[in-house]
């Protein structure tokens, strides 16, 4: 099933999501659902509060980054065969001297902006099966996984931006909370309140 995209301006976006237990309700279907939605949105990663459920829950599929010239071989192959869930993911670490890379988001279409970042992190996370993981990445991998992680955080990477671009880009996005776009996969809107 393909669920609506849950757009910014929606609160579920920034709530702090709840660590779950592998007996929450019809978990295996949620998560493949999001891949459905993910893909059928062509995107790269995936959080459970970007179709409105405020869980610990993010998947990430870097093979897109597998056809980009930019990277090495050894990158790409990488990239490749990176698909991964995360459940109940906690960072442990990030390290190492911020970079830039032009970030964009399936809750927040068509607008892009330059994100800074730490390149190496250490996370711990339970897979699909509810196993015990805790692994170190890097590059454009970590940086995928940052992205979701401040999903679950109640973090949108629009709030890591100046005051001045926040400023540039504050009728942009309240053009997405209203609806007033044109997107070619589903989108949930904001129910706004109206002034008196």
């Amino acid at each position: 099933m393909i669920y609506p995209i849950v757009a910014y301006g929606d609160p579920v976006l920034r709530k702090t999501c709840k660590a779950i237990t592998k007996d929450y309700p019809d978990l295996k279907e949620i998560i493949s659902d999001m891949y459905e939605t993910m893909y059928s949105a062509q995107g790269i990663g995936l959080a459970a509060p970007q179709i409105g459920i405020p869980i610990r829950l993010f998947i990430v599929d870097a093979s897109p980054f597998a056809e980009d010239e930019e990277f090495t071989e050894e990158e790409r192959k990488y990239f490749e065969n990176f698909k991964k869930t995360f459940i109940n993911a906690k960072m442990i670490d990030e390290s190492g001297d911020s970079w830039a890379f032009n970030e964009g988001c399936l809750s927040i279409p068509f607008i892009r902006e330059d994100v800074f970042r730490q390149p190496k992190i250490k996370i711990e996370y339970q897979d699909e099966n509810f196993k015990t993981q805790i692994e170190e990445f890097d590059g454009m991998v970590a940086r995928i996984i940052q992205h979701e992680y401040d999903h679950i955080e109640g973090v949108l990477f629009t709030d890591k931006l100046s005051s001045f671009k926040k400023r540039l880009i504050k009728s942009k996005l309240a053009s997405i909370a209203k609806g007033n776009i044109d997107i070619d996969y589903k989108m949930r809107f904001p129910k706004l309140k109206k002034r008196r």
